[in-house]
């Protein structure tokens, strides 16, 4: 009795704190969570790199402005041969004369400017880079429901578990009323004392259990605290009941239209083969020319000794470039680097048939579950109901004296056994409703 008492005791503090705490309702823990999981924040950081990368691809075509300032020193001028008959004409044929060039200082500076006109692997690149944006977007939107799928289950299995403890207290309350009404009978001589122990036995089973449930509940809480990355030591507390949950509407969109489309991950192959047919077409854009433009402007100058380098002058130069570079053979590294870019476009593309057999049997064998779920689920209530009242009749029965302790006790274990079965198939109906909707793409919509 006293450990039941500290037992209840905890209960009571445990109760205080929960009423204290930050309610959310199923849809308000889901955005909570897709706004502090660190799954979803790498996404989002993932598409800050993509619109950056775009911004990076763009600022190739822009005109590039480069500046730069040398001086050298020349230690040892290096020698040009001549014939040194172009100094001496009396010297010997053939003779050379290893003559200095230059002077031991020099130098320079200089400003270059250079504009990207026209090249086709550029032009596909910045199309690309738009559309590895898109890709970014989608992974965080499949980011997004793989948090509402956990947060959501989570959620469930706490509603699942109130519900059952509430039952379990009143079984707890119940029998405690039976045991003080054999205690007394016994007293009277109406009962054996075994009646009272083997009513004790099986209170004390059940209080044990409901212990076992708490501790469970408080280890559910832990995981939706997980899941949405809520402080593990904030006490949290849901709005919702299971009674709120409309199970009636679990057999909801079992039939109808479907689009592969609802899916991210028939989305996102899309995607990927625009991306794929992409870069085919960059590589066979670089068999065309690229036209580029490029100015410079500087000056220069030089002396033999260093300190009279910034006394000389300064002869300016410049010049403008019209270039024209055109690929004439490139030993076939795009005619092989083009072969294995349509060979990944190929298996993209034949990925859509096998994800759309994936997707289909994912819907097939979650309605079937589901189905299942609600049918057992249905069975089991039906069970739960007939148990109870088999153990009211019992009891009466007890109380007249036209009745046993063993058939009290048998109801009793068939209340509890037939609670754990329907708790198990509401579970899994809970669950089977979530796997529905995410095989049709509608547990969460961004």
């Amino acid at each position: 009795m006293i450990r039941l008492r500290q037992f209840y005791a905890g209960l009571f503090l445990l109760g205080s704190l929960v009423a204290n705490a930050q309610s959310f309702s199923l849809k308000q823990a889901v955005d909570y969570a897709i706004t502090h999981q660190v799954q979803v924040k790498n996404s989002q950081i993932d598409l800050q790199n993509a619109s950056a990368k775009i911004s990076e691809i763009k600022a190739m075509g822009l005109p590039q402005v480069n500046g730069s300032v040398a001086l050298t020193n020349n230690i040892v001028l290096q020698r040009v041969f001549i014939p040194a008959r172009i100094f001496n004409p009396a010297a010997p044929e053939g003779e050379l004369i290893a003559a200095k060039f230059g002077v031991e200082n020099s130098g320079f500076a200089n400003v270059t400017l250079s504009q990207l006109v026209f090249d086709g692997t550029y032009l596909l690149g910045l199309k690309a880079s738009s559309v590895y944006k898109d890709l970014a977007v989608k992974s965080l939107t499949q980011s997004k429901q793989q948090v509402a799928e956990n947060v959501t289950k989570a959620y469930y299995g706490i509603l699942v578990n109130e519900k059952r403890l509430g039952l379990l207290n009143l079984n707890v309350a119940r029998l405690d009323t039976l045991l003080k009404e054999t205690r007394a009978l016994n007293k009277q001589g109406f009962v054996e004392k075994i009646d009272v122990q083997r009513l004790d036995v099986q209170a004390n089973n059940l209080r044990t259990e409901l212990e076992n449930v708490v501790r469970l509940q408080e280890l559910s809480i832990s995981l939706l605290k997980f899941q949405m990355s809520y402080p593990m030591d904030e006490p949290i507390r849901l709005s919702e009941t299971l009674d709120q949950v409309e199970l009636s509407t679990f057999n909801l969109n079992l039939k109808g239209e479907f689009s592969y489309a609802n899916r991210i991950e028939y989305s996102i192959l899309q995607t990927q083969e625009n991306l794929a047919e992409l870069d085919l077409k960059s590589i066979k854009a670089g068999y065309l020319p690229r036209l580029l433009l490029n100015a410079n402007y500087g000056y220069n100058a030089g002396a033999n000794a260093f300190g009279d380098l910034m006394t000389k002058q300064w002869f300016d130069n410049s010049a403008i470039t019209v270039a024209l570079q055109i690929p004439i053979f490139d030993g076939y590294s795009k005619k092989y680097k083009a072969i294995q870019s349509q060979n990944n476009l190929q298996k993209v593309r034949q990925s859509f048939d096998l994800l759309k057999s994936s997707i289909d049997m994912q819907r097939s064998q979650a309605k079937i579950t589901l189905k299942n779920a609600l049918e057992s689920m249905k069975e089991q209530k039906a069970n739960l109901d007939l148990a109870n009242e088999i153990s009211r009749v019992t009891r009466v029965k007890y109380q007249n004296g036209v009745g046993s302790n063993l058939e009290v006790l048998n109801a009793e274990s068939s209340i509890k056994e037939s609670q754990a079965n329907y708790f198990t198939a509401l579970y899994n109906a809970l669950i089977a409703k979530v796997e529905v909707e995410k095989a049709n793409g509608t547990l969460y919509i961004d």
